[in-house]
């Protein structure tokens, strides 16, 4: 180990643009999960969704598009789209006392929707990590048409 640390300073003096690659892709690493960390919602598995649902009556809200909600969606779900999605909305304000999940096809808009549940006070919060698709992925049932 002694001999790798007194070697160090000749790698990074030979190889600086690896250096500083991968000083950028620690930096990237921290700051993600720092921002993980601190959103204020927690992610879950399919199987913690599925779970969640089960145990507690989780609220489930599909923040995707209509065609793309109407294509495929989690059974029993309710779809507000993200345009549209409003803590006041009757659907979602009803529900403060119970857990949101929030969805979409990839995990990304309902963020979105979960930063504005957490602004509005609720405190039981979820994002289905990867959305749509890694629920498909774990070979979940999807229903199709309006909810």
């Amino acid at each position: 180990m002694h001999d790798i640390l007194a070697r160090l300073p000749t790698f990074l003096a030979n190889h600086p643009m690896l250096a500083l690659a991968f000083v950028g892709v620690l930096l990237a690493l921290i700051v993600t999960e720092v921002q993980r960390l601190t959103r204020g919602f927690t992610g879950l598995t399919p199987a913690g969704l599925t779970q969640l649902i089960n145990r507690e009556n989780a609220l489930v809200i599909d923040v995707s598009g209509q065609q793309e909600f109407e294509k495929a969606h989690i059974p029993g779900s309710r779809h507000i789209a993200l345009g549209q999605f409003d803590p006041a909305h009757p659907q979602v304000a009803k529900a403060r006392d119970v857990p949101v999940a929030l969805v979409c096809r990839r995990g990304v808009t309902a963020a979105q929707a979960a930063r504005k549940l957490r602004k509005a006070g609720f405190q039981r919060v979820y994002l289905l990590e990867g959305g749509i698709a890694a629920w498909q992925q774990a070979q979940l049932p999807l229903a199709s048409g309006r909810a």
